[in-house]
C-alpha cells in the first residue's frame, strides 16, 4: 500500500484497481511525475480512503470483484466533486458511456501507457481548477432566469426562495458561460474555449456531463429540460429569458 504524506500542493490522486501488478508501477510511476498517490484495490478501501483524505482526482479501474468502478464512480460524483478517470477495457463500450453519464471526467482504455494517463490526469486537473485560459468570461453581476438567480461575483446560483444551490466550479462556470448568452446556440468547443480555455479540449464529453449535472440541480424534469436545450448537431442553448441585475 502505498499512501502520501502530505506534501503542500501537489495533486493527491487515489489509485483504485485491484490487479496489484498494474497498480503498484502505475503508481509509481505517477509519483515520479510529480503526484502524491494513494492506492487501494477495491471500492470499499477506496471510500474509505475519500472519507480520510483530501483526494484531488480518483482513477478507478471499472472492472473489480465486489462493488465495481461503475458504481464507485456514481457514488464519487453523488458525495464529492472530486473529478475521476475512468480505466476501461476496449469491450466495454458500454460501460464507458454509463461512466460517463455517472459523472466521470474522462476516460483511458486499456492496454494504455502511463505517460497517457499522467496526461489526461493534468488536464482534467488544470481544467478542474480553472488552470486553462478563460477567454471572454463574463464579468461579475447577477443575472434572474426561469425562477433562479446567478450571483457571479459571489459564485452563488439561488432559487425563487433564497436558497443557494451547490455547484462544481466546472458548472458555475458553464452556466454563466450560457445565463450571459440566452438563446444563442454555443457550441462544445465554444462552451470550453468560454469556459475552460482549449488547452482542456482534450475531452469535450467534459461539457455534456456538466450539463447533465446543471440540468438536474434547475430543470422541473432533467429528461425533458426546458432551460438549456440541446441543439442537436449544433451544441447547447440556454432557453429561458435572461435578466440582468
Amino acid at each position: 500500500m502505498l499512501e502520501a504524506e502530505p506534501m503542500g500542493d501537489v495533486p493527491h490522486l487515489l489509485l483504485v484497481d485491484d490487479e496489484r501488478s498494474i497498480r503498484e508501477p502505475l503508481a509509481q510511476y505517477l509519483v515520479r511525475q510529480g503526484f502524491r498517490v494513494t492506492q487501494v484495490g477495491d471500492a470499499a478501501s477506496a471510500r474509505t480512503r475519500l472519507a480520510a483524505y483530501a483526494i484531488d482526482l480518483a482513477i478507478v479501474d471499472i472492472m473489480m470483484p465486489g462493488e465495481d468502478g461503475l458504481s464507485l464512480c456514481r457514488h464519487i460524483a453523488a458525495t464529492s466533486d472530486v473529478p475521476v478517470i475512468l480505466l476501461t477495457a476496449k469491450a466495454e463500450e458500454t460501460d464507458r458511456i454509463v461512466g460517463l453519464e455517472m459523472g466521470a471526467d474522462d476516460y483511458v482504455v486499456k492496454p494504455f501507457s502511463p505517460r497517457e494517463l499522467a496526461t489526461r490526469a493534468k488536464v482534467v486537473l488544470r481544467r478542474l481548477r480553472g488552470g486553462g485560459a478563460r477567454h471572454h468570461a463574463p464579468d461579475g453581476g447577477s443575472y434572474a432566469f426561469a425562477g433562479w438567480v446567478l450571483r457571479a461575483g459571489e459564485r452563488a446560483l439561488v432559487d425563487r426562495d433564497g436558497v443557494s444551490v451547490a455547484l462544481s466550479s466546472g458548472e458555475f462556470n458553464l452556466l454563466q458561460a450560457l445565463v450571459a448568452r440566452p438563446r444563442q446556440v454555443l457550441t462544445r468547443d465554444q462552451l470550453l474555449d468560454l469556459t475552460q480555455g482549449r488547452e482542456a479540449a482534450a475531452f469535450d464529453r467534459a461539457i455534456d456531463n456538466q450539463i447533465s449535472r446543471l440540468r438536474k440541480k434547475i430543470e422541473a424534469d432533467p429528461k425533458a429540460p426546458e432551460i438549456i436545450k440541446t441543439v442537436w448537431g449544433g451544441g447547447y442553448t440556454l432557453a429561458a429569458e435572461v435578466t440582468r441585475l
